[in-house]
C-alpha cells in the first residue's frame, strides 16, 4: 500500500524549490559583492576624470 501524502506540503515543497532556483539563476546572473561594485566605480570614476582631463576647452578654438 502507498503512502498518504499531504498535497498542500507537496504543492508548499514544489514552490520553494522552484523559488530557490530562480534566486541561483539570478545569483548567477545579477550577483557580485560589495567589494566588485566598489572597484569598478573607482575605475569608472578614474577613467571618466582622465577623459575629462584630455579634453580642450572650447575656449581655445
Amino acid at each position: 500500500m502507498s503512502d498518504i501524502i499531504n498535497l498542500n506540503h507537496q504543492r508548499k515543497a514544489k514552490a520553494r524549490n522552484d523559488k530557490d532556483k530562480k534566486a541561483s539563476l539570478n545569483r548567477v546572473a545579477f550577483g557580485r559583492t560589495k567589494a566588485q561594485k566598489q572597484t569598478q566605480k573607482k575605475e569608472d570614476e578614474r577613467s571618466s576624470k582622465l577623459l575629462d582631463g584630455h579634453k580642450r576647452d572650447k575656449d581655445d578654438e
